[in-house]
């Protein structure tokens, strides 16, 4: 019998001495289920000449093998009896000199990998059911399928004592359910009164078992929320076993600079919030829950005191009025899920579980979602990869060109970008890591000198299959795959320079860029034979300037026609010098119909990565300072307000004259307000230079949170909460000077206007 179901979570166990791969999912039909195979081995590869060292080891089998290493050479396989043997196994290898292959690959996943397994899994067999529900395969035959599951999500939240040492109630909000559990001595309405906490933490287990969701989520649920419930757990006595087989929650963190947290729970995910909404590039002024849900649902948290101040209010609604106490827990709860609904979250990290075959909560994980990916096609073609050397220092990987710009005002502007750059070069020249360690007889040899096979590498074949799979997602309106497909796409670049990458090498990494930068370079030089002048050019972009005095329509066909010569041109000129065919696809991304690119600061060189312009009649800025978070609101109106006059034709200076007197009466102050991030966490971590909104930050005390709202005074920086009134004598003169000059001065210097008169300040002349 055959079932289709979808992997959540892939683990293993031992017993008896031997290890047991499991499994755990959804099934097609909506159950729960777990696949427990106790015939795989954990193993790796060694060259014949190394396994000498493992000659007096018990624990060690050796195995034949037809399958070698990327040079070719032969490798033997070294199967433990355990997985927890490998590390010693793979030490005594390397100790006697030799080198150990795939050594460090956790043992589900190659289990996966060896089985071309992804996330949507066939499994043949017949299923016992546990008590719990819960079906069962033992050792069945598994085949990659596709599968996407309708998932059930349950949001959590808690509220506690300011120190967490109490957990007062526990919202869960989904799978149907909505409702709040509370510690109390009576009825409250809206929720279940518990006598104490041990018989609260008691009810959250059972209600989590009986619900039996696939995925818990919250906003910031794995560092505090379930860490707060499992200490407790531990404190009052209270087991918390929340899975669908018996085990308590256990926590790690990720090794890489993120640190990001991670909850184990057997059977299933726990998905932050926070990290779902960072990792669908959902750009926000902060990832507080409060600021999530303004931005994305246009409601909030139903207490608004910063962070010290609602831990208190928390404290008093639950001695004062539980009532309202659990309507905000509720609430909590009920924001985190409508995010995810809304945005389409879950949604998401299916489609790149389903892509790459890691679990939904390590689906950014972009070097191991590379290994799921690219070791099955190594292995069809008989070859293995080296273990990550854990030794090895980063090297300089090259960035794409970005070219000199022209600062001014210009009409009618095309912007042209290549569709996936990078994916297209590495298709069009076959780079990959197989071809490049054997590069054949007549290789094409990139611009930074590296070589590559011209037939055979894997990645193009990959990259392929995920083109063809996202123009099948266009074509099905499919938003969440369309995306996810892109993420991969472009992570590889990104993987390949890494040097947590098995299969780093800088040559490869650079001969991607450096194609990169050559093909920008022909772009420039074909748009130029057009006799068109070319604005700029950042990695994948070129900003061409065509005739100022041509309407909307005409613009639009004569960059059409552009597009079409330089793509015809750019496909000849790559075959004509590597005898390849071109997969470079150059696009009109868009046409602005008024243009401007300031200068640096303090000079006449155009500014890189900055600009502005007029899209179809609405303003489009990149890089300048109204879009950047840590850049008070005034600068964005003056901005704003200078641009939308400048691209019409109205007069800027008095504009700006405007603005510095609202300022200076007081008018603006709440616009005057900066907030930005404690990058190192806390205060306690800035020894030497203090930044303005550390110095607020401190001032603030115990009130202050990780983002730091502030105004600059004339005694120096001073904290801002909300609802609250602003500090006094706020240094209007600091705010001209620092803020609302360097955002005049970039477009009147281009309008070769005065800033000292926009400003109301006397021009030198006037001085003499």
């Amino acid at each position: 019998m055959s079932h289709v179901g979808f992997i959540l979570q892939p683990t293993s166990t031992q017993r008896s001495g031997r290890p047991v791969i499991q499994l755990f999912g959804r099934l097609r039909d909506g159950g729960p289920f777990l696949v427990e195979d106790d015939r795989f081995e954990p193993y790796f590869f060694a060259h014949p000449e190394s396994i000498r060292a493992l000659a007096s080891k018990r624990d060690a089998h050796i195995q034949a093998s037809d399958l070698r290493d990327l040079q070719g050479r032969p490798v033997l396989r070294v199967v433990a009896r355990v997985p927890g043997d490998v590390p010693r196994l793979r030490q005594a290898v390397i100790d006697a000199g030799g080198e150990a292959l795939e050594a460090d690959i956790r043992f589900p996943y190659r289990y996966l990998i060896d089985r071309g397994l992804r996330a949507g899994v066939e499994i043949e067999g017949v299923p016992e059911r546990l008590e719990s529900g819960l079906r069962r395969f033992v050792n069945p035959e598994l085949r990659p399928c596709e599968f996407r599951p309708q998932l059930s999500v349950l949001s959590i939240d808690i509220e506690t004592t300011p120190d967490a040492s109490e957990v007062f109630s526990i919202a869960l909000v989904g799978n149907d359910v909505d409702e709040v559990h509370i510690v109390g001595d009576r009825p409250v309405e809206g929720a279940t009164v518990h006598a104490d906490e041990p018989e609260l933490l008691r009810a959250f287990n059972t209600r989590i078992l009986e619900l039996d969701p696939d995925v818990l989520t919250g906003w910031n649920v794995i560092d505090f929320d379930l860490r707060v419930l499992e200490r407790r757990g531990k404190v009052l006595r209270v087991p918390l076993e929340l899975g669908r087989v018996p085990g308590p929650m256990s926590f790690t963190q990720d090794r890489s600079f993120t640190r990001t947290g991670r909850a184990e729970i057997a059977g299933r995910m726990v998905l932050d919030g926070i990290a779902l909404v960072r990792d669908a590039f959902i750009t926000l002024d902060d990832y507080t829950l409060e600021t999530a849900a303004r931005q994305l649902l246009g409601r909030g948290k139903l207490i608004h005191e910063p962070l010290g101040d609602r831990a208190t209010e928390i404290q008093r609604l639950y001695r004062e009025d539980p009532a309202a106490l659990v309507a905000y827990n509720l609430e909590d709860a009920r924001l985190v899920l409508d995010i995810i609904e809304q945005e389409g979250l879950i949604d998401l990290v299916v489609e790149r579980s389903l892509l790459c075959g890691m679990q939904l909560d390590r689906v950014g994980a972009s070097i191991a979602s590379f290994d799921l990916v690219y070791l099955p096609e190594l292995r069809r073609r008989g070859y293995v990869a080296p273990s990550v050397d854990t030794e090895r220092k980063r090297e300089r990987v090259r960035g794409g060109a970005v070219m000199k710009s022209h600062p001014g005002l210009v009409r009618n502007v095309a912007v042209y970008d290549f569709k996936s750059l990078y994916p297209s070069l590495i298709r069009t020249f076959d780079l990959d890591p197989l071809a490049h360690a054997n590069p054949g007889d007549d290789p094409i040899v990139a611009p930074n000198g590296a070589a590559f096979a011209r037939k055979g590498g894997l990645l193009p074949e990959i990259l392929l299959r995920f083109f063809e799979r996202r123009d099948e997602a266009k074509r099905r309106g499919d938003p969440h795959a369309d995306l996810a497909i892109k993420i991969m796409m472009n992570s590889l670049f990104g993987v390949l320079g890494a040097a947590g990458c098995r299969f780093f090498d800088p040559d490869v990494a650079n001969a991607i860029t450096s194609f990169g930068q050559q093909i920008l370079s022909w772009t420039r030089e074909e748009f130029e034979a057009c006799e068109v002048r070319v604005l700029y050019g950042d990695t994948d972009s070129v900003f061409v300037a065509l005739d100022p005095e041509l309407d909307d329509a005409a613009t639009r066909k004569h960059a059409e026609q552009l597009l079409e010569l330089v793509q015809d041109a750019l496909a000849r000129r790559v075959e004509g010098e590597y005898a390849v065919e071109s997969q470079l696809q150059l696009q009109l991304e868009r046409i602005y119909s008024r243009f401007f690119q300031p200068s640096v600061r303090g000079g006449t060189e155009g500014s890189k990565k900055r600009y502005a312009g007029l899209v179809d009649g609405q303003l489009h800025i990149v890089g300048l300072e109204s879009v950047r978070r840590d850049w008070p609101e005034v600068a964005r109106q003056l901005q704003h307000g200078m641009l939308s006059r400048v691209f019409n034709d109205a007069p800027v200076v008095p504009f700006v004259q405007e603005m510095v007197k609202r300022v200076k009466s007081g008018e603006l102050d709440r616009e005057l307000v900066i907030r930005k991030g404690l990058r190192k966490g806390s205060v306690e971590r800035y020894k030497e230079r203090i930044p303005p909104h550390v110095e607020a930050a401190r001032r603030a005390g115990p009130r202050a949170g990780r983002i730091v709202s502030y105004v600059v005074t004339q005694g120096g920086p001073e904290p801002v909460f909300p609802g609250e009134p602003l500090p006094g004598g706020i240094d209007y003169a600091h705010y001209v000077e620092k803020v609302l000059r360097p955002v005049a001065q970039s477009i009147l210097s281009v309008m070769g206007e005065s800033v000292e008169e926009a400003l109301g300040e006397p021009r030198q002349l006037d001085l003499l």
